[in-house]
């Protein structure tokens, strides 16, 4: 079939290339280059990223002559450009010219030039020059015809998230302006009745910097707000530039999966698409659990549109303690689990490999060793196969239950004074993730304010933070049909991370139909017993880090403690609520909450994409406009492993029919196209 229209640039087919960094190499090597692309199936290449010292060498000088043959060049030889707007690093002379653009952290402590990201998110001096840099970039390429897409910045919040300067401080003071409109507002949201800190003017607000004890736990969350809000505006700054000087050219930042300095669900409200970099750890035997899940959450920021893989790692990273290479076969399989996942493109850190710098060590599609080196044989293999899914491009999937993703909660509940400091959102969310992962189950994320209709199942690893409007939302879900799951240390403060009155889980105490009279921590390295009431005597769960005193209104219990302090007392509770049910965990079940969660999607209906799944197997299936689907099915497995084929297909990594079933080796991979008539929805 013909490549469908990639639906994120005018560059069809599926995306593949990465970063090419020719300012490294004399310009006899970018001839070479562009030929070795060619090989290789290239079809889209990221220029400029750390470009600005060269593009411009000072403040009053220009040099784009490097940059125009590079694209002329590019152009000649059919790769789009993927063209950096350069402004992730100040070049030297306007650091030594505007000292003041430098960052400063909680300490005071003024940090130096010599990396990268130096610079303070609210330093006008930054924003002016980076402004005029993405404007002189835009009047100069709008019409190359080498342009498929404009990339701003490089990785917001890898470097630096947060400064306390002065200027910071006055950025911060504008902020809370806008944000609580009176100073008597902001004292009423931040409590400042509390240890003498009432505000008489916000001229009398600094920064959260370090201090002799606890700082305002409101202050800390507005804090993050303003942070990820600071960042969030110099890139609409140049984004702003784009849109007017170089309109119809898409605009992307590259995401740093789940992020929790930045609220994605905002600034993806920003993006023309969602762009990723990933960097799975092959160390980790259970890492594609977690790039999974970072990808259902990339695919889910625009609801279910399209996303650009925009680096991946070839082989080895070089910033880990110890950087392991990925073993042969493993870089194609997770590439193919991005576009199993809704990707349409593969791009990677980076093109050629480095001779210098704090990269040099990073794996590159071509190695140091060149053209012989197993890693560009692996290059150019996946590029062939890669023109044999063209047809996948712009088809999208549907997850079959969701899961509620709130910064604000995240931010507020990793706060500091809270019964138990190991309550974390990732270490939360991973354990639910993964039952619904080896269950063959695809989940979208959602933001509070999405509208839930057509998921049966919607799960809440933890809500800490909740307002009762996103309260009322979640009771209205499950009283129209939904189930809805919800973990402990829920619905605990308002947006101003106030305590609810009248007992936890506050504003969703008669969803559940219980109270919680008392949170209980676990010690670290003990275990409380868990046991399912009507389940097999020996079945036993166990709770680690956290478990709470609850006593059932309208709920029925569905487990118990059966040891500690606790022991008799519910753990899980079932709520009927209308035409749905809420379920509760009240205790943390470490890795093995699945046996809870198998009960709620047996009663949601909410199954796996295809049943008996051999364990070690990912499943999922896109979906084009037309009808057509596509079966991903990966073996993430050491072994052999045959899976059974709903309806017969084309394999469009080999080209063969399949029927019946599919043998995949070790780390083997299909792509089954299933005609639309055959498809099931």
């Amino acid at each position: 079939m013909t490549p469908r229209r990639n639906h994120l640039t005018r560059v069809p087919g599926l995306l593949y290339g990465g970063d090419w960094n020719p300012e490294q190499w004399p310009e006899q090597v970018w001839a070479e280059d562009v030929k070795l692309m060619a090989e290789a199936g290239v079809n889209l290449v990221t220029v400029g990223v750390f470009s600005w010292a060269r593009l411009q060498p000072d403040a009053d000088s220009w040099d784009f002559g490097w940059l125009d043959r590079l694209l002329d060049l590019a152009h000649r030889h059919g790769i789009a450009v993927d063209l950096a707007t350069a402004t992730a690093s100040p070049p030297a002379w306007l650091v030594r010219a505007r000292p003041e653009l430098l960052p400063v952290t909680a300490d005071g402590v003024r940090l130096e030039f010599g990396s990268r990201q130096h610079y303070c998110p609210s330093s006008p001096a930054y924003r002016d020059a980076a402004v005029r840099l993405t404007r002189a970039l835009a009047a100069r390429y709008r019409h190359h015809p080498a342009l498929a897409l404009w990339h701003i910045h490089n990785e917001y919040g890898d470097h630096v998230q947060e400064c306390f300067c002065p200027a910071s401080a006055a950025d911060f003071r504008r902020w809370l302006r806008e944000r609580h409109g009176t100073i008597e507002e902001l004292n009423r949201s931040w409590g400042t009745a509390f240890w003498s800190q009432h505000y008489n003017s916000f001229e009398q607000i600094e920064p959260p910097r370090t201090a002799p004890g606890p700082v305002n736990p409101t202050q800390l969350l507005d804090w993050r707000r303003f942070c990820s809000d600071a960042l969030l505006d110099l890139h609409r700054a140049e984004k702003a530039v784009l849109d007017e000087v170089s309109p119809g050219v898409p605009v992307t930042t590259n995401f740093m999966s789940m992020l929790k300095a930045l609220d994605y669900w905002e600034w993806s409200r920003h993006e023309d698409f969602v762009s990723d970099d990933a960097y799975p750890d092959p160390a980790d035997p259970r890492a594609h659990v977690n790039a999974a899940m970072n990808y259902d959450l990339m695919r889910s920021l625009k609801g279910g549109r399209p996303w650009l893989l925009m680096e991946q790692a070839p082989s080895a990273v070089s910033w880990r303690p110890v950087n392991v290479p990925k073993r042969p076969g493993l870089y194609r399989l997770w590439s193919l689990q991005a576009l199993a996942r809704g990707a349409d493109g593969v791009l990677h850190f980076q093109w050629r490999a480095s001779v210098a710098g704090a990269e040099k060590f990073h794996s590159a599609m071509l190695p140091h060793r060149g053209t012989a080196s197993r890693g560009w044989q692996e290059t150019v293999r996946f590029g062939t196969e890669l023109r044999r899914l063209g047809e996948i491009a712009g088809s999208r999937l549907r997850g079959r239950a969701a899961v509620l993703l709130d910064w604000d909660s995240w931010w507020a509940l990793e706060l500091d004074d809270h019964p138990s400091a190991r309550m974390r959102w990732p270490d939360l969310l991973r354990p639910w993730y993964a039952a619904l992962y080896e269950r063959g189950v695809t989940v979208d994320f959602v933001p509070p304010t999405a509208e839930l209709d057509g998921y049966p199942l919607v799960l809440a690893p933890n809500l800490y933070l909740l307002d009762t409007v996103t309260a009322d939302r979640l009771t209205a879900y499950v009283r129209d049909g939904g189930r809805l799951v919800c973990g402990p240390f829920s619905g605990i403060t308002d947006r101003h991370d106030h305590i609810h009155p009248g007992g936890h889980p506050g504003p969703l105490r008669e969803l559940f139909g219980i109270v919680v009279d008392e949170h209980w921590p676990i010690p670290d390295g003990a275990t409380t017993v868990v046991r399912l009431d009507g389940a097999e005597p020996h079945t036993e769960l166990h709770a680690e880090h956290w478990s709470e005193w609850i006593e059932t209104e309208a709920a029925e219990t569905v487990a118990h403690y059966d040891s500690g302090a606790l022991a008799g007392l519910p753990a899980v509770t079932r709520n009927r609520l209308g035409a749905g049910s809420a379920w509760y965990l009240s205790c943390h079940l470490g890795a093995g909450p699945g046996p809870v969660l198998d009960l709620a999607l047996a009663e949601a209906g909410a199954g796996a994409e295809l049943p008996d799944l051999p364990a070690g197997v990912e499943a999922t299936r896109r979906h084009a406009d037309d009808g057509t689907g596509y079966l991903f099915l990966l073996n993430h497995g050491p072994h052999e492993l045959r899976v059974p084929l709903p309806t017969p297909g084309t394999d469009l990594l080999t080209g063969t029919e399949a029927a019946g079933a599919v043998t995949l080796a070790p780390l083997g991979a299909a792509v089954i196209r299933l005609p639309a008539a055959q498809e099931r929805p």
